[in-house]
């Protein structure tokens, strides 16, 4: 399998190559009037609950971030719909990501590389994240009493968490206390009577990353005002 050589230039459903094989992927692209030099790619929830590049926050991330001027990537990770391979426990999906972006960075030189996930997604996109030039990194319900975040190095580079209060999957507070250890501290958002799967409070969602993102987002592309 070859990966395609160019970037699509509309909403486009792929096959790239993962480490364990193929990988169902898809990718969209901003309103050209909107488009920034800068792409996101964004991890689902645990593939073993039901976790996939459809879930509905995935869904919401990729919008606020393609609303904000980025290309953006979902895919899914091994062992998940037509992707290859088997689960891995957060190392093999890790890889996938870095194959993944490899693939951006091939199609895409030179433009900003942003990662986001949400639960399991989060930890794929911090394990990843050393391997790779990490502009920006979006944590939504990051589950680190639950995996070891605490071992992970973490990118030079903005980091937005995203934590539910009334969370009943994720510890809000090991959320909490993992984010005030940091030595440079990510930027915290809370969202009261939020859930794990912020069920009515996806809309709150949009407008949180939106806000949270703004002020480091890239530059507009080549010709675009």
């Amino acid at each position: 399998m070859t990966d395609p050589a160019m970037f699509p230039t509309a909403a486009t459903a792929l096959t790239l190559s993962g480490p364990a094989g193929a990988l169902e992927a898809a990718v969209d692209v901003p309103n050209a009037a909107e488009a920034r030099a800068g792409v996101a790619i964004v991890c689902h929830p645990h593939p073993q609950h039901g976790g996939t590049m459809h879930n509905k926050v995935v869904t919401m991330l990729e919008r606020a971030l393609r609303e904000s001027g980025l290309a953006t990537v979902v895919f899914n990770f091994r062992g998940v719909g037509a992707s290859q391979g088997s689960y891995d426990d957060g190392r093999g999906e890790a890889d996938d990501l870095v194959a993944v972006a490899q693939w951006v960075q091939r199609t895409h030189p030179g433009d900003a590389l942003w990662l986001a996930g949400f639960s399991f997604g989060s930890y794929v996109v911090a394990r990843a994240a050393s391997q790779l030039p990490v502009k920006q990194l979006i944590l939504v319900a990051p589950p680190v009493s639950r995996w070891d975040f605490a071992q992970l190095v973490a990118p030079a580079c903005p980091r937005l968490v995203i934590q539910g209060e009334a969370d009943e999957i994720v510890d809000p507070a090991a959320v909490y206390a993992w984010v005030a250890a940091q030595p440079d501290s990510p930027t915290l958002v809370r969202l009261p009577e939020t859930g794990h799967f912020f069920h009515r409070r996806l809309m709150d969602l949009r407008g949180v990353v939106k806000n949270g993102v703004r002020g480091n987002l890239p530059p507009a592309r080549d010709g675009i005002k």
